[in-house]
């Protein structure tokens, strides 16, 4: 979490035109880097994946991960009888004979967590779906393919977003802590567990009744997140020690109002807000983007000079309550 100063834009709020702390979040982005397309198909079993065209080299780190991937033009398949022959790669355009069958088209990224500060290698490959009709998904697709995509291309500052990640983990945990149960009274057989679980008939526990089980590491979603800042240059708000808990910023970010979900240097999934809001929710204006250092020393800085100037005025009372006794004296004289 960060703290972020601006003035509050909500008209209806209490705080309107006030400056005021944002908590915020911020949210590294490295590029991702298109290295093939999916095409699925409709069938009496679901979607299923028609074909698929990759690029011939992806990633250092994706080739370590993934096998598949050996040699530049060459793909990793089983020798048959008689024949030490390998499958090239397919390319894009042997997607096009299943436009007529498709019915979506997906992305086949690599998230390049080595771009991070995180301490990460090993990449991730990781789906994007897209929208529009077919034309315009295959068009896309193969525009895209075997370049990289910022966030800066996806997203744009006060814009709202979703947030898809998994949450922090906290293992087995009873029921008190799980869903807030009250504590028995001293006299009850069992004080941290629920009275009673349900009736003899039907025999059975609904699963409404608080339980004991795992609690945490669930995959959570939260929506309308707004967007301040979308920044290329990480030294406008990483100091130079790092960011506690994660380190140094490498490469894009973006700084989201509230918190999200899960611990840090987790991989999270980002969209567009799908549901409704209120556009006056959230919004601020003259935002400061600037690292926990320089906030600590501008609130510090303020606080010298407004005791400062409270001293002053105190002086001034002071030798205007002097002035009066002098001019008695003189009278007395």
């Amino acid at each position: 979490m960060a703290t972020i100063f601006g003035k509050n834009a909500h008209e209806k709020s209490v705080n309107f035109g006030t400056e005021t702390a944002i908590p915020a979040t911020i949210i590294e982005c490295p590029p991702i880097k298109i290295i093939g397309a999916r095409v699925y198909g409709k069938t009496t079993d679901g979607l299923k994946a028609l074909g698929e065209a990759t690029i011939e080299k992806p990633g250092k780190n994706l080739r370590e991960k993934l096998k598949a991937f050996k040699k530049a033009g060459k793909k990793k398949t089983k020798a048959t009888k008689g024949s030490s022959e390998t499958n090239t790669y397919s390319k894009f355009d042997d997607l096009e004979k299943f436009k007529e069958k498709a019915v979506k088209v997906v992305l086949l990224s690599e998230l390049q967590a080595s771009q991070t500060g995180i301490g990460k290698k090993k990449a991730d490959v990781a789906e994007l779906t897209l929208n529009g009709t077919i034309e315009q998904q295959f068009g896309f697709a193969k525009e895209k393919f075997g370049k990289e995509i910022r966030i800066a291309d996806v997203f744009k500052a006060h814009e709202f977003i979703d947030v898809k990640a998994v949450n922090k983990g906290k293992g087995f945990q009873g029921p008190v802590k799980r869903f807030g149960v009250k504590i028995q009274r001293p006299k009850a057989k069992k004080h941290r567990a629920v009275g009673s679980i349900g009736p003899w008939h039907p025999a059975t526990v609904m699963w409404t009744v608080p339980r004991p089980g795992q609690m945490g590491y669930h995959t959570r979603t939260e929506y309308n997140k707004r967007i301040l800042f979308v920044e290329t240059d990480p030294k406008t708000i990483s100091p130079p020690q790092g960011l506690s808990n994660y380190g140094i910023l490498r490469s894009d970010f973006i700084v989201v109002s509230g918190s999200i979900p899960g611990p840090a240097k987790r991989v999270i999934a980002l969209r567009h807000g799908i549901r409704k809001v209120d556009k006056n929710l959230a919004n601020y204006t003259d935002l400061k983007l600037s690292y926990e250092g320089e906030a600590k020393k501008e609130i510090k800085e303020e606080k010298k000079e407004a005791k400062e100037t409270h001293k002053a005025g105190k002086k001034e009372e002071k030798a205007d309550a002097k002035e009066p006794k002098a001019e008695k004296g003189a009278e007395k004289k």
